[in-house]
């Protein structure tokens, strides 16, 4: 009996998207790297304050009536209409940041 390559094994989806999507569509238990916020420049600058930056890793505790999630070694809930601001890509193991 064959191995599955790991081409033959799926990549899971965090939403229709398959390669981003916002903090808020993302499954609980996903660990992420923030790609971009889509926010007013106030919020965007508050947001990076908290530790949303691109290319930082985040994984999300739970989703309820708000995201928690760990930034930055800090757990931190924020509202959907925040999280639905920050797009994100599913994390590689081990990766380096991406030269922009």
């Amino acid at each position: 009996m064959t191995q599955p390559s790991e081409k033959d094994v799926p990549v899971p989806r965090l939403c229709g998207d398959p390669v981003t999507c916002s903090l808020a569509q993302a499954a609980a238990g996903a660990s992420l790297m923030v790609r971009e916020l889509k926010a007013p420049a106030d919020v965007a600058i508050r947001l990076r304050e908290l530790g949303f930056c691109e290319r930082q890793r985040v994984r999300v505790l739970s989703k309820h009536t708000h995201v928690i999630c760990q930034v930055c070694n800090v757990r931190l809930g924020i509202s959907k209409d925040l999280a639905s601001m920050i797009v994100v890509e599913p994390a590689q193991p081990n990766a380096r940041p991406r030269p922009q």
